[in-house]
């Protein structure tokens, strides 16, 4: 097979001293130690630029095949946000009610979560994030290939730049979430993700006391 690859030279990696890759790698551990799930939010705005910068940041992500199978719907209407919750709601509401098993209910007990979700429309920033299952090539269906693997680093990717730029965030994911293909009104060949809600936490917010798992817990050296 004749290969139609194109390369260049690689820019970006200077050759910092052991000291300096230390000291950036525990400023980024202690700043990224300090980011919560937060679902109180203050209704201050964020200025767009922000959110561009940190979409921008998304995109820079890994993809398989670089495919990017992946949507950002930054959704800044107000009517179509109240859609959004009525229909994340109602499907809480089923979840809390019988859809959701005793066992997963008493694993949310602890964030005193409900079907009450306010931060839908008082958090400045919606992004509706979308997985790209095929594209659709001129009425032709291309692969995408490791489309939820690519997504989640994505994703991971704007949060973690959200959190970078001073920004609280929350991803809630009401089960289904046709409804957000529906109001968005998003093609066949993508399927909703995850709603990421950003913005300034609100001045009294409280967050649930929480433990992460230990390095020694997770990080396994062979």
């Amino acid at each position: 097979m004749v290969s139609d690859a194109q390369f260049q030279p690689l820019s970006g990696y200077p050759a910092w001293s052991e000291e300096v890759m230390l000291q950036r790698a525990d400023e980024n551990l202690s700043h990224s130690q300090l980011r919560r799930t937060v679902r109180d939010f203050s209704k201050a705005p964020v200025a767009d630029s922000i959110v561009e910068a940190c979409l921008k940041t998304a995109m820079t992500a890994p993809s398989g095949a670089n495919q990017q199978p992946w949507t950002f719907v930054w959704v800044k209407s107000t009517d179509v946000r109240q859609k959004i919750r009525g229909a994340a709601e109602a499907e809480e509401r089923e979840f809390y009610s019988g859809r959701a098993s005793t066992e997963w209910l008493d694993a949310l007990a602890q964030f005193g979560t409900d079907d009450h979700k306010p931060f839908l429309e008082d958090a400045p920033v919606m992004i509706a994030v979308f997985a790209e299952a095929w594209k659709n090539n001129g009425g032709r269906k291309a692969k995408n290939y490791y489309v939820s693997e690519s997504v989640g680093i994505a994703t991971g990717f704007l949060i973690a730049a959200l959190h970078h730029a001073g920004l609280a965030t929350l991803t809630h994911t009401p089960s289904p979430m046709k409804f957000l293909s529906d109001i968005l009104q998003r093609p066949d060949n993508e399927r909703a993700y995850l709603l990421l809600i950003a913005g300034h936490p609100a001045t009294d917010c409280q967050v649930p006391v929480i433990t992460k798992r230990s390095y020694e817990d997770v990080v396994i050296v062979r």
